[in-house]
């Protein structure tokens, strides 16, 4: 299943989530100019490797991606879910609650596997994040969705709770999986993920809506 857009409406422009989406991507393709050789090594130095942690590369990891359908999966989930999110916190406040999700997602995959020799890179943790705070604050939203029925691909408007949860779960069972039996999942980071979301969950009820964002609302709907 892929989100494409919600019905939440938004009351300003996300200035951040498309400088990061632009980032993100203008990144990525840079990565995409390299050679194999100086590609790996790339990942290698700003990727995170828990085994040898260091906190420089939480952030440079998050700007990394390693193939097309990791970066515009990502950036797909971001523009979803993160302009709302941005409007409701301010761009300041917003900027500042991505980042530590995405640090509080990178210190939770380096603590469940903390000998990983495996470079991590996306921004999915802090996405995921994203899709924490957007579960909370706006439960009655529904995701317009692609979803896959055999050979067949429709569209459907699921309610936002359904959607966030299942992919919760789908992460939890898996990062519990791949402990279980010591083997990495094809490098997914599903407890950064899983780190992420809950982060995500507590900061923006510490955060607060901002006062731009309540005024704007009430005189949406006066």
């Amino acid at each position: 299943m892929f989100p494409l857009k919600d019905t939440q409406r938004s009351y300003s422009r996300p200035v951040v989530t498309i400088a990061i989406i632009a980032a993100n991507i203008l990144i990525f393709l840079f990565e995409a100019s390299l050679g194999r050789y100086t590609l790996n090594n790339l990942i290698e130095y700003y990727g995170l490797v828990p085994d040898h942690f260091q906190v420089s590369r939480i952030f440079t990891s998050m700007f990394l991606h390693g193939g097309w359908m990791h970066v515009l999966g990502n950036m797909l989930f971001l523009w979803v879910f993160g302009n709302n999110i941005e409007d409701l916190l301010g761009h300041g406040k917003y900027l500042l609650f991505y980042l530590l999700c995405g640090i509080v997602a990178a210190l939770g995959q380096v603590v469940a596997d903390p000998h990983s020799m495996v470079p991590m890179v996306g921004a999915s943790g802090a996405i995921a994040g994203v899709m924490g705070a957007y579960l909370i604050k706006f439960p009655r939203a529904r995701i317009v969705t692609l979803v896959f029925v055999f050979v067949f691909i429709t569209t459907m408007e699921i309610p936002a709770p359904v959607l966030l949860l299942y992919w919760f779960v789908i992460q939890l069972f898996s990062g519990i999986g791949s402990i279980a039996s010591h083997v990495s999942a094809g490098g997914t980071a599903f407890f950064a993920h899983i780190g992420g979301f809950v982060a995500g969950i507590v900061l923006v009820k510490i955060m607060g809506t901002s006062d731009r964002y309540n005024r704007k609302r009430d005189r949406y709907w006066e």
